[in-house]
C-alpha cells in the first residue's frame, strides 16, 4: 500500500467540535457520520480514508489524479470505486489476543462470531462490492487460527507497535503468513492504544507489507476502557458488554478490510469506507432474554453488530443482505 497518511489531529478536533460531542461520551469512529459536518475542503485537496474512521486530507485533490484513476473510478450508490483491490475468495481471519484475558468471556464470544461470521446475511453485503475486474467479493470468512501474547510491547501500543505484534506472530510461526487474510490484534481491558483509541476511534484497519508480503491487520480497542465511546449498550446479548462491543467493532473493521484493504478501492467523497458510512446504527433490533438489544444471530449467539453499507439500488445501511 502507498504511506499511511497520519491523521490531522486538526482535522480530529473540528470534526469533534462539529458534532457538539466530547469524546468522553460520544463514540468516536462516528463522529463525522453523525454531524455531516466535514471541515472545509481546500480546493486543491480531497477526502481518502485513514483506516480509523474519520478521513485525511489528502493534497492535490482531483485535479492531481491521472488519467488512468479517473477512468478507473466507479461511481456506485453513496461511494465510489477508486480501483484498488478488494479481498476475494475465502478470507481467512486470525486473532492475536494481546495482554492478560484471565477470566473474561471475550475468547468464547468471539471465537463464536468470527466462526459463524462467513456466509451470514450480514457479511454478504460485502459481496456488493467488486474489484476493477468486476469480480465480488465472496461473503465467505473464516476462522484461521489464533494466538496468544502478553503484553510484552507494553499496554500502551502505538501504531508501530500494533504492526510488529502482526510482524511477530508471523515470524514465529504462531500464525501463517497469508495475504488474503485479516490479522485482528485484540486489546485486553488492560490495553491502550496512543493515537486515538476511545477519543478518535475504536478500532481500524491498514495494510504493510511484512515478510514481502502484502498483510491486512486491525486493532481492535477493548470497549472496557471507554465504555461510553465504544461498547454499543451498557449490557450485551453474551453478557460481557465489552466482548460484545468488541465484535461489532470486529465486523466493522472486517468489512473494511475485504472491500478496502489497501484504503484506495471503495469510499466516498468524504473518505468514508463501507462501515464508517452506517458507524453506531443498527436498524430494527430485538430483546434478548436479559434485557440487550440484538439485530444479528449468528450460531447460536445474538449480536449487536453495526450495519454497513449496501451497495445496491439507491444504497443504504443494512444488517443483512
Amino acid at each position: 500500500m502507498s504511506e499511511k497518511i497520519p491523521v490531522l489531529a486538526a482535522f480530529a478536533l473540528a470534526v469533534l467540535l462539529a458534532s457538539g460531542a466530547s469524546a468522553t461520551s460520544t463514540r468516536p469512529v462516528d463522529a463525522a457520520a453523525k454531524s455531516g459536518a466535514l471541515p472545509a475542503l481546500p480546493a486543491d485537496h480531497t477526502f481518502v480514508p485513514s483506516g480509523k474512521g474519520l478521513p485525511m486530507m489528502k493534497p492535490g485533490g482531483a485535479a492531481a489524479e491521472n488519467a488512468a484513476t479517473k477512468a478507473r473510478a466507479r461511481k456506485s450508490p453513496g461511494i465510489t470505486y477508486h480501483g484498488g483491490p478488494v479481498m476475494l475468495g475465502t478470507v481467512n481471519a486470525y486473532y492475536v489476543w494481546y495482554g492478560d484475558w484471565t477470566g473474561s468471556a471475550a475468547p468464547g464470544i468471539l471465537t463464536d462470531f468470527i466462526s459463524h461470521l462467513g456466509g451470514s446475511r450480514y457479511e454478504r453485503i460485502n459481496t456488493t462490492y467488486f474489484d476493477r475486474s468486476r469480480q465480488h467479493v465472496s461473503g465467505q470468512v473464516q476462522f484461521a487460527g489464533a494466538t496468544s501474547v502478553p503484553a510484552y510491547l507494553g499496554s500502551s501500543l502505538g501504531d508501530e507497535d500494533v504492526r510488529q505484534v502482526v510482524a511477530d506472530a508471523i515470524g514465529s510461526g504462531a500464525l501463517p503468513r497469508d495475504a488474503n487474510g485479516v490479522y485482528f490484534v485484540l486489546g485486553a481491558a488492560g490495553v491502550g492504544e496512543t493515537s486515538g483509541f476511545c477519543t478518535q476511534y475504536c478500532g481500524w484497519h491498514t495494510s504493510d507489507t511484512i515478510a514481502g508480503t502484502d498483510i491486512k491487520y486491525a486493532f481492535i480497542g477493548n470497549p472496557a476502557r471507554c465504555p461510553d465511546a465504544c461498547e454499543g449498550q451498557r449490557s450485551g446479548p453474551n453478557g460481557d458488554a465489552a466482548a460484545d462491543g468488541m465484535a461489532s467493532i470486529i465486523a466493522h473493521e472486517g468489512e473494511e478490510a475485504i472491500s478496502d484493504p489497501d484504503l484506495d478501492a471503495w469510499y466516498d467523497g468524504r473518505g468514508m469506507e463501507n462501515a464508517d458510512k452506517c458507524a453506531w446504527t443498527y436498524g430494527a433490533t430485538t430483546k434478548a432474554a436479559n434485557g440487550a438489544r440484538y439485530n444479528v444471530t449468528l450460531g447460536t449467539r445474538h449480536y449487536l453488530v453495526q450495519q454497513n453499507w449496501l451497495n445496491v439500488g439507491a444504497g443504504s445501511c443494512a444488517s443483512s443482505y
